[in-house]
């Protein structure tokens, strides 16, 4: 089920990209050799790259590829470290849940409900807000599915190479 999920956003994120770089080279033409830039395009690829960097950083949490600051789970090692692990993923759940699509999803409705549409495409705004709630749906699921990994021993923080971590402690006898 996450490879087609993996799949699926990967796939719709390159469309989205290659949409974005159409219209960001068709402004940049229109505008220096035609004259007159075109304000579809510039609304347009305004609001695909929020919903590019969105979707795009959720799809980026799940691959383990965000940036982070791992410094403290990396240099622990047994329970210390899978705790750790199981604190970051719930606090960044909490933030996804929360913020992300319960905050999202009430922009979103309010914007719908208030018809507030944008100046040249003339679609709904909530429809380009919906890139938050969706982004902390997606953000929230790879979260689980980390919870999950680490509930089976498995680690989400993998060290580089060229950073020794520390020796084992010895067990108590």
């Amino acid at each position: 089920m996450r490879r087609i999920a993996d799949t699926l956003l990967r796939s719709g994120i390159i469309v989205v990209f290659l949409i974005l770089l159409v219209c960001v080279s068709w402004q940049v033409f229109s505008r220096y050799a035609l004259g007159t830039p075109s304000t579809v395009t510039d609304e347009l690829a305004r609001f695909l790259f929020m919903w590019l960097a969105l979707v795009g950083g959720a799809y980026t949490y799940g691959q383990g590829r965000h940036l982070a600051i791992d410094l403290l789970p990396t240099s622990r090692r047994g329970r210390t470290r899978r705790l750790n692990e199981v604190l970051i993923t719930l606090l960044i759940a909490a933030f996804a849940l929360i913020v992300m699509l319960w905050g999202g999803m009430q922009l979103v409705q309010r914007t719908l409900a208030s018809g507030q549409i944008s100046p040249t495409l003339r679609i709904p705004m909530g429809w380009v807000y919906g890139a938050v709630p969706l982004s902390g749906a997606i953000i929230a699921a790879y979260a689980a599915g980390n919870l999950t990994l680490i509930a089976r021993g498995g680690t989400i923080f993998n060290p580089p190479e060229d950073i020794p971590l520390p020796p084992e402690p010895e067990a108590k006898r």
